[in-house]
């Protein structure tokens, strides 16, 4: 990348953006970017994207950047912020359908779907910091992945600004639309290495009328997976985790693994299911509703993994995760979503560069032999230099990974070195 001073980077954004919209980054921002510039208009970004192009500057999507934050190793030269891009652009409550600017944060976007009892189901750690194009670039999900999936199964329209400065777009704003290629799921889960994302548009789906959680206690894991796989067999339930002892802060459940198995629907049907818990694992735990069952479910989906000292993020076959998780370590903390094979998992306490390097090298290797993949959600800043974030994939895989960056990043500044293989 061509140098370029702060000073006269500042002097050229200003004359796109205008004064005052060119800043230092502050607090997380500082671990992703140097310097930051605050777009009011897709054809701002554009006219950035071309600058940076042309003197080979790289540059990053800013939202809350804690994504970023946990997993650069350097900072980039420019960061993008969103900020200015968080408009409801269209929201069509009998079509289910919603577009809105990637700065919004799924809080607002769930807080304006409201009165029309709908929302995007996708809840990651702190949707009320968590932007749309966070959740796209990181493939952010949550507790109810079960019954909801992810980010990509719900994104049936994507546009960004990519090679060229030029507008991209695919997909559309009705659900049954195939034209194009498949461009939304190319940019779920790209950590913003191919383009910045603008605008999205998403299925929503309708808040349930009720929701309760079952929040049991087991003494040893494998009795809480034993009986997590019960209730998946049996039940149609919102969400199913299992929390390891350290993280169950909140909960009255010291020195104990948790297993919260949350299920919604109308009175009758949460009656029910209920019932049907209390026979199938018996009479040990609570079953919590209403603000209750809430609380207890915002204290599940808000464990911050992002400002662990290492945390990483495994996804095996479900019925291989309890033996994976217990051959990661004692040392290790986990949340497991039961159900989809999932797990996020932090190391416990501090530790050296070469102690972080042995422990993703085994949690790794336990994820490889269980067929399963491990990625690096956050590492401290003084040990990413020893650790691959991603796994490394097959010959191929890498070839046509990076053929696609070539061909949509040809200069190479679109957050360059944050994906697999260096890309």
């Amino acid at each position: 990348m061509a140098a370029t001073t702060s000073s006269n980077l500042a002097n050229r954004l200003d004359s796109i953006v205008g004064a005052g919209r060119v800043r230092a980054p502050t607090d997380a921002e500082a671990r992703a970017a140097d310097t930051i510039v605050e777009p009011a208009s897709v054809e701002e970004i554009c006219e950035i994207v071309r600058m940076c192009e042309a003197d080979r500057i790289a540059l990053a999507p800013i939202g809350a950047a804690r994504s970023l934050a946990g997993i650069r190793r350097s900072p980039v030269a420019l960061g993008i912020s969103m900020a200015r891009l968080a408009r409801i652009v269209a929201y069509e409550p009998d079509d289910m359908t919603i577009v809105a600017e990637s700065g919004i944060t799924v809080g607002r976007l769930n807080a304006a779907m409201a009165d029309s009892r709908q929302r995007l189901p996708v809840d990651p750690c702190s949707p009320a910091m968590t932007t749309l194009g966070s959740l796209i670039g990181a493939a952010h999900s949550g507790p109810l992945r079960l019954s909801e999936g992810t980010s990509r199964d719900l994104l049936i329209g994507v546009r960004f600004v990519g090679h060229g400065g030029n507008l991209v777009h695919g997909g559309g704003r009705v659900v049954k639309n195939v034209a194009g290629y498949d461009l939304m799921k190319l940019m779920g889960g790209a950590f913003g290495t191919l383009g910045i994302v603008t605008e999205a548009t998403f299925k929503v789906r309708p808040i349930p009328s009720d929701y309760c959680i079952a929040v049991i206690p087991h003494a040893r894991a494998a009795d809480a997976f034993a009986a997590a796989c019960i209730l998946n067999d049996s039940l149609p339930l919102s969400n199913l985790d299992i929390l390891s002892p350290g993280l169950v802060t909140g909960f009255n459940s010291v020195g104990q693994f948790l297993l919260l198995a949350g299920f919604s629907g109308s009175p009758l049907e949460i009656g029910d299911q209920a019932d049907r818990i209390r026979d199938l694992v018996g009479a040990r735990g609570e079953i919590l509703s209403a603000d209750g069952a809430l609380r207890s479910y915002e204290l599940l989906r808000d464990i911050d993994f992002h400002s662990a000292p290492l945390a990483a993020q495994i996804a095996v076959p479900p019925a291989s995760l309890a033996r994976v998780l217990e051959a990661c370590g004692n040392d290790t903390e986990f949340r497991a979503h039961a159900g989809s094979g999932v797990a996020q998992i932090i190391l416990a306490g501090e530790h050296s560069a070469e102690a972080a390097a042995k422990a993703i090298a085994r949690w790794r290797e336990v994820a490889r032999l269980a067929r399963g993949s491990l990625r690096l959600i956050a590492a401290a800043p003084a040990i990413r230099d020893s650790l691959e974030f991603f796994d490394t994939p097959n010959a191929g895989a890498l070839a046509l990974m990076r053929r696609l960056k070539a061909a949509f990043d040809p200069a190479g500044i679109f957050n360059p070195g944050c994906f697999v293989g260096g890309i």
